[in-house]
């Protein structure tokens, strides 16, 4: 008999709200979230930590939804991680003292939660990640045991008010962006092998478990499925499985296909990263400011006029932006007042000033002497300092030393130094 889940769940709201507004550009939901987790068990305990301040239109709904909001007071310095600590230490404290818990479920794109993820992992708890593909590290999406996307949950159900008004459209737009199944064929096919290995029953139930076991990422959402039968179906209908039902289960064997040929690999976003290094390269200076993606991707889109995300296995541009910052090569950062923005990652090195700025920052440096130095006095032209008759020779001048000749007078013409 499978264990049933007893879900506990913490969300970083400050981190998901950014990340929703930015990249969808709607109010964060929080009822999709907890009726997409009721679907794989009971939820317990629900907590989210914000600087509430700052989130007072959102407090209603959240506390229709009976969860607990704990109150992150910004230190005069920033604290920014603030709320990640406190989510973190409590999170902990519950594995520790609710034996009954099994499950942590944490609403967060942010790749700091890495390391809570595997102390819970360590004390045999499972771990789901809930964010947006956009904007969640893809580091956290593989080392989790399922990672649920935002964009997925809005697909489940009918459009909600409450989350923005924007329902019926986001979810048109997110269906028509699906992935090819071939981007598919080789998970599903390691998961048919090993359970061929195990000698087990590749049942449907089995099937997705060992997939998501594989890539905690996978959803058949991303294919135009709204259940995993569906999808199973789907691959059927094109040829890749065969599924027949033997003892009232429905099971999933590989199609043996007999091809002349081999068919290339798919595409993955890994082939993406050398097209979208060298425009970050080139824009370093453009980036060191702070950009959204948008910008960004308008500078992609114009050095690969023919890219289209779903070609690497990826239904928005910002899924192949959250790899690059995995790998050094951008830095995201959530900013409450501009959102989501891009900065130049440890790879790409530091921006070079223009010609204009390097002589004026190395100015003061390089002419020490200059900076010092008083300005001399400027005189007009043509217009010669005359010594004032009253004043003339009423100062005698010292008589000259020995062995010196004395000074020659003025004359009407000379300037005095």
């Amino acid at each position: 008999m499978e264990e049933k889940l007893k879900i506990a769940v913490f969300v970083d709201y400050d981190n998901i709200e950014i990340g929703v507004k930015s990249t969808l550009g709607r109010e964060f939901d929080v009822s999709a979230v907890l009726e997409g987790l009721k679907e794989r068990g009971e939820v317990v305990t629900k907590i989210a930590y914000a600087n509430w301040g700052r989130q007072a239109s959102a407090t209603r709904a959240l506390t229709e939804h009976g969860v607990q909001m704990v109150q992150r007071d910004p230190s005069p310095r920033g604290d920014k991680n603030g709320a990640d600590i406190n989510l973190a230490l409590d999170a902990l404290e519950m594995a520790f003292t609710r034996d009954h818990i099994n499950t942590f479920a944490i609403v967060s794109g942010d790749s700091d939660f890495m390391a809570l993820v595997e102390k819970l992992k360590q004390y045999n708890k499972r771990v789901f990640i809930v964010g947006g593909k956009a904007f969640t590290s893809t580091i956290l999406q593989r080392n989790c045991h399922e990672f649920i996307s935002y964009e997925s949950l809005l697909d489940s159900g009918p459009p909600r008010q409450r989350g923005g008004g924007h329902g019926p459209k986001q979810t048109a737009a997110r269906r028509s962006d699906n992935l090819t199944l071939e981007h598919c064929l080789p998970l599903v096919d390691r998961a048919l092998k090993a359970l061929e290995r195990r000698e087990v029953k590749p049942q449907l139930g089995l099937l997705k478990s060992t997939m998501l076991q594989l890539d905690p990422a996978f959803t058949e959402r991303d294919y135009g499925t709204n259940a995993f039968s569906d999808f199973v179906q789907k691959l059927a209908g094109a040829g890749h499985v065969r599924v027949h039902k033997r003892e009232g289960n429905f099971v999933v064997e590989r199609a043996e296909t007999q091809e002349l040929a081999p068919s290339p690999p798919a595409l993955t976003r890994e082939d993406a990263i050398p097209m979208l290094r060298p425009v970050l390269e080139a824009n370093v200076n453009f980036l060191s400011v702070g950009i959204p993606a948008k910008e960004l991707a308008a500078l992609f889109r114009a050095a690969h006029p023919g890219f289209q995300p779903q070609d690497y296995g990826i239904t928005e541009f910002e899924e192949l932006l959250n790899l690059a910052q995995d790998k050094s090569l951008l830095r995201i950062e959530a900013n409450a007042e501009r959102g989501l923005r891009l900065y130049p990652g440890p790879e790409l090195g530091r921006p070079t000033p223009p010609p204009a700025e390097e002589a004026q920052a190395l100015g003061p440096a390089a002419a020490p002497e200059a900076a010092t130095k008083p300005k001399a006095k400027r005189r007009r032209p043509g217009r010669a300092k005359q010594p004032s008759p009253s004043r003339r020779g009423s100062k005698k001048k010292p008589a000259p030393g020995p062995g010196l000749a004395p000074d020659p007078p003025f004359s009407d013409g000379d300037v005095p130094f």
